[in-house]
């Protein structure tokens, strides 16, 4: 009988093979194939900040922990020009985030709860222990440094009782000074570019008999609850007086953005009145306020997203839809400040911009954007909006530029890099050579066969030409055939990228090593081919995307690449979606992996925390187009299913609730059909614990290798536990409340 343990000695085997001829044709070092503990192991590098002079990059690099089942980060900082990084803190078990350089460049500070809750500290790059700044009762929630470099302001407190307080950080002392206290609690804060005033978004009003039910057990929630308006302040720092900039009952400010000028505010603003699930996101309006005036106007009505301000104040550019619909692709519009239309400098351009930064200069716009199954770094210029496409590599690029350090600071991977960090300049940046890597998260990654990544293309039933990414086995052989894996992306407004794959949702190397091709295909639906490719679905979600993941079956077929005796299929939440819906439409497969999937576009309307995006993809709500959503709904055509199927869903999933894969299940039970079903207790859409990222991959490969090549078990606790790290200190232990419950 083999195990989960077999399975993980046949990868093994297999990449061992591949690896040996791969020594022979390169001399390169030994390599072994990537195991699941592998892409547990994976680090994670964020909160990447250059310092204002363009000298230092400061970022976290996460680190996983299977004592505790969570992930700590580290604070590093690097050389920009040679790269060269140093690890600043070591605490063990504990956090160290979001880094943010003082303005002499020469010192960072973080917040860490290496002594308990979580305070801010300061610590200079030339070394030498950190300094503990704040020593808040509740933990610190956010800090920033006054732009002159003279205080550092931090809210702390608990979210119903949060307050600000200043760090004086000229004197030697480093005094805190608890500034007046607003009426209601501080949410988000900033600091004008003078260093005179504190901005900040507060509630109107504080429901003090609500807090006092809580605090009294009394725990009952009601749904959609009625929220008080939260309106946009500042406070003088030289005589702590507060004004109020917005006003009224019928909207709430989210969000704001300070021109470094002093002179203008941008801020979202979203209706104020109850509304059920994610309609308040499309309502979302941007305004522009003069701070000389206090006067506010509006600069779009609708589905408006971020904003940011030029350099010199002259312009607010923003993203926002030119129609006011679901999905239609974000256009970078500028608006003059002091007055005058705006202009939409992609108009005509059939691209989507989810952020974008501004030169120095106040004249170039810089954005990255996904084509294909790359994601590229653009220019746009203000006056005339004429683009650039500044780089054309294999992968996917992400950052922005930083005007006060002249560079940008770039997130770049690819198949067979991870991501890290670089910096490069504007002169050379379409050059990858002269860019300087500034972080290297993951090097053991050198040390693994990874099967070789390549995009393949083929047409849809209708004509229509659909992209996704082939992953190929270890050894690889031209003209044999292979068992094929189709790993469904979620969204369905998303794409599989060029970029390095080592999660617990895709993971296809370790198929790569066992011998699989994996497909990863972008189905109709996905995003980054155009709006119309996008919004094609709307009405006909299920049947269109389906299509065009069976067309690339059999372009595969066909190209005499895959066995079509032996398919499976996997996918999480719109990937869950259509691998239930392929189980009641075909019986070509031997497995399927379902893991937060729907099944009843009825039910799930209603149990679901958003709306909008259903009414899209299924014509309305369902008392408007119920037919269309029974048509479209998998369970209705449960009966013809044969597939041997494993459901997994999160126990507290509210984006694809649990009732989804509970019907799923008890009709594929009453049916006969070979099913397990995984319930990963407290997880929401996403599964958050490591042990339960473990199971779910484990799990996952051996129900494909049992059903596709004839594995006898599926699941074994011993060999999983197995493979888990040595741990000096104590045996693998569950995760608080409970191991993963198995149903059968």
């Amino acid at each position: 009988m083999r195990s989960i343990r077999g399975g993980l000695v046949q990868a093994v085997l297999v990449a061992g093979w591949a690896s040996g001829l791969l020594m022979a044709q390169t001399a390169t070092p030994a390599v072994r194939p990537m195991t699941f503990m592998d892409v547990m192991e994976m680090r994670g590098v964020g909160a990447g900040q250059l310092s204002p002079d363009g000298a230092r990059v400061v970022y976290t690099v996460s680190l996983p922990h299977w004592k505790s089942g969570k992930a700590y980060t580290d604070v590093f900082v690097a050389d920009a020009a040679s790269g060269i990084s140093r690890q600043m803190t070591f605490t063990r078990e504990k956090h160290e985030t979001a880094p943010q350089w003082a303005p002499d460049g020469r010192r960072v500070a973080f917040l860490s709860d290496r002594e308990g809750g979580q305070q801010v500290y300061l610590m200079s790059v030339d070394g030498g222990e950190a300094r503990k700044l704040t020593e808040a009762k509740d933990g610190v929630h956010a800090f920033a440094f006054s732009r002159d470099g003279k205080w550092l302001v931090f809210s702390a407190g608990k979210p119903e009782d949060r307050q600000l307080s200043l760090v004086e950080l000229s004197s030697g002392d480093y005094a805190v000074t608890a500034l007046p206290k607003h009426a209601t609690p501080i949410r988000d804060f900033a600091l004008a570019e003078d260093s005179q005033r504190i901005y900040f978004t507060s509630p109107d009003r504080l429901d003090k008999d609500d807090q006092k039910r809580k605090e009294k057990k009394f725990d009952v929630r009601i749904a959609d609850p009625e929220q008080p308006p939260a309106h946009l302040w500042s406070l003088d720092l030289k005589d702590k007086a507060e004004k109020r900039w917005t006003d009224g009952t019928a909207f709430t400010v989210t969000a704001f953005q300070l021109s470094k000028d002093g002179r203008w505010a941008s801020y979202r603003a979203m209706p104020a009145a109850r509304r059920a699930g994610d309609i308040t996101q499309e309502a979302a309006s941007l305004h522009l306020l003069d701070l000389g005036t206090g006067k506010a106007r509006q600069v779009f009505e609708k589905f408006a997203r971020f904003s940011v301000f030029s350099p010199d104040g002259h312009w607010l550019a923003y993203a926002a839809p030119e129609r006011f619909e679901r999905l239609r692709s974000d256009k970078l519009w500028v608006v003059p400040t002091a007055g005058g239309p705006a202009r939409n400098l992609l108009a005509g351009k059939d691209l989507s911009v989810s952020s974008a930064s501004w030169h120095e200069d106040s004249n170039t716009l810089y954005f990255t954007e996904a084509v294909g199954v790359n994601q590229h770094l653009f220019s746009l210029a203000v006056a005339d909006g004429a683009m650039r496409q500044l780089t054309r590599e294999t992968g996917v690029l992400g950052g922005a530029y930083h005007p006060e350090a002249k560079a940008f600071l770039l997130s770049f991977s690819q198949p067979r890099k991870p991501m890290d960090l670089y910096v490069a300049k504007p002169a050379t940046v379409g050059t990858t050579a002269a860019w300087v890597k500034v972080s290297d998260a993951n090097p053991q990654v050198a040390k693994l066969a990874l099967g070789e990544t390549e995009a393949v293309r083929w047409k849809a039933k209708d004509g229509v030409e659909v992209e996704g990414l082939l992953i190929k086995p270890l050894g690889y052989e031209k003209g044999k055939r292979y068992p094929l894996i189709v790993q469904l992306h979620g969204g369905p407004a998303a794409a599989d990228m060029n970029g390095f794959q080592g999660r617990y949702v895709t993971y296809p190397h370790i198929y790569a090593a066992a011998g699989y091709l994996v497909l990863q295909p972008n189905y109709r639906g996905s995003s980054n081919y155009g709006e119309a490719f996008t919004r094609q679905i709307g009405g006909n979600f299920m049947r269109l995307s389906y299509g065009d993941i069976i067309s690339g079956v059999d372009h595969l077929i066909r190209e005499g690449l895959a066995d079509a005796d032996k398919l499976g299929m996997m996918g999480w939440s719109a990937g869950g979606h259509l691998s239930s819906w392929t189980l009641t439409q075909t019986d070509r497969f031997k497995a399927i992996s379902t893991g937060a999937g729907a099944v009843n576009w009825i039910s799930m309307y209603a149990e679901s925390d958003v709306q909008t995006v259903r009414e899209f993809y299924l014509g309305g709500k369902p008392y408007e187009a119920w037919d269309n959503f029974v048509r479209e709904s998998a369970l209705k055509y449960v009966k013809n299913a044969k597939t041997p199927t494993l459901i997994h869903v999160g126990e507290a999933d509210q984006r694809v609730p649990k009732p989804q894969s509970d019907e799923l299940y008890m009709a594929l039970k009453q049916l006969g059909v070979p099913v397990e079903y995984i319930v990963y207790p407290g997880m929401p859409h996403g599964l958050t614990e490591p042990r339960y990222q473990l199971v779910k991959m484990v799990s996952e490969f051996n129900w494909f290798e049992k059903w596709i090549k004839g594995q006898k078990g599926w699941f074994d606790w011993k060999a999983l536990l197995d493979t888990l790290p040595a741990d000096p200190e104590a045996k693998p232990e569950a995760p608080a409340g409970s191991t993963a419950e198995r149903r059968r």
